[in-house]
């Protein structure tokens, strides 16, 4: 089975180029997801979440914006974050991956944004990066009500988007219409005989 790494920074269209891999039965591993079924009310993480961030989570809810403030201004606070949640993304990961060997799947696809910060190239065979221009990219996370101060601070802390697309063995640009972004990532798979 091929394991492919689908990277990008935030608003770039991961998600949008994995639902593209997954219509065609390449199923999707994503981080974000598990990350927010992690941080959901009651959730694995939140009681970890609560103890190293005083304040953020209250009846068994976390308050999303009060824990982006402590950890997003702080280096310590953010390891300390990802402490937490990276192991217990892992194991989401681990589940699903072990899920599609069992059913017999030819290729898997694990979308995760932070993959070069956390040394993910060396569990992927194939890594695939999403890029798109910074100002499209700035627009499209502005739809989701973060103050740009947040956003800028957000890809501040991910590998520059040069970078990612020089260390990937494919880049999906996302700039242009779907139909474009659709046929980049049906190349990559008949590249990869799959």
């Amino acid at each position: 089975m091929i394991v492919l790494g689908l990277t990008g920074g935030i608003g770039m269209g991961k998600s949008t180029v994995a639902a593209m891999f997954a219509a065609r039965d390449i199923p999707a591993f994503n981080a974000d997801d598990a990350v927010h079924a992690l941080q959901a009310p009651n959730g694995a993480a939140i009681p970890a979440i609560a103890e190293a961030f005083p304040g953020t989570v209250r009846d068994g809810v976390l308050d999303r914006a009060k824990l982006r403030a402590q950890a997003l201004a702080d280096n310590a606070a953010m390891k300390r974050l990802e402490g937490i949640m990276h192991p217990l993304v892992r194991q989401m990961q681990a589940a699903f991956m072990a899920e599609a060997v069992q059913a017999g799947g030819r290729a898997v696809l694990l979308d995760i944004p932070l993959l070069f910060e956390t040394g993910g190239e060396g569990r992927v065979d194939k890594i695939i990066t999403v890029s798109c221009p910074r100002d499209v990219q700035i627009a499209r996370v502005l739809h989701r009500h973060l103050p740009l101060a947040d956003i800028e601070a957000i890809i501040a802390r991910q590998t520059p988007d040069e970078e990612k697309r020089r260390r990937a063995d494919y880049v999906v640009y996302t700039s242009g219409p779907l139909e474009e972004t659709r046929a980049q990532v049906a190349r990559i798979i008949e590249e990869l005989g799959l």
